[in-house]
């Protein structure tokens, strides 16, 4: 069902975020920290936005993404990999660092996907996992929670399957939380492990640095 939207939900991504992905997607560049030429695998690369980002940054981006739908509407120079993110067809500390953006909900556990991410990367590399997150403040998570259980759905139904559109706001709720996903990645292996809240904390930002 997912492969089937994907290439509309990213156009209503952009249309109801009002580009603050741009933001969120540069801060995402920046905190890998990688000095220029630096191999980045961009998992569930979508529409090759953030593949774009570390080109302009002067790394080296490969995006691979499950959906074939999603690499078929890609719109970057970067090289496209069919594949699994919890399988990736990379040799063990081969890339200097990882990014991800808004898929960590999607995946039935998460130590397996971190475990993965640890394999790949080489000591010292980093990995910058974007995430939408819920508010603590109050009033911001009421208006969070009716934009995604409602506005999205609406909308998502007038361009395509609306219980489809219902799905992926209500994924959220799978996460972890905040301690627990800390905890996972860094048993992982990973240390710094960090979390910066965006935008009054409807957005989240994980990185980390694989330990040697």
């Amino acid at each position: 069902m997912f492969d089937a939207i994907a290439p509309r939900y990213d156009l209503l991504n952009r249309l109801l975020t009002f580009r603050l992905d741009v933001r969120w997607r540069r801060r995402t560049v920046s905190a890998l920290a990688l000095p220029a030429g630096s191999t980045v695998l961009d998992l569930a690369c979508g529409t090759g936005d953030l593949c774009r980002d570390l080109d302009g940054a002067d790394l080296r981006p490969i995006g691979m993404d499950l959906s074939w739908g999603m690499l078929a509407a890609a719109r970057t120079s970067a090289p496209l990999v069919h594949a699994d993110a919890l399988r990736l067809p990379t040799p063990a500390e081969t890339v200097d660092g990882v990014t991800c953006g808004f898929a960590l909900r999607n995946l039935t556990a998460l130590p397996p996907f971190f475990a993965e991410l640890a394999r790949v990367l080489r000591p010292g590399g980093r990995i910058a996992l974007l995430e939408v997150d819920r508010p603590r403040n109050p009033v911001l998570r009421a208006g969070h929670a009716v934009y995604f259980g409602r506005v999205v759905p609406f909308v998502g139904g007038l361009l395509s399957d609306r219980a489809a559109y219902r799905y992926l706001p209500r994924s959220v709720v799978y996460l972890p939380d905040e301690d627990e996903l800390l905890r996972q990645i860094s048993d992982a292996g990973f240390t710094d492990v960090a979390k910066t809240r965006l935008s009054g904390g409807i957005a989240q930002l994980l990185t980390a640095t694989r330990s040697a």
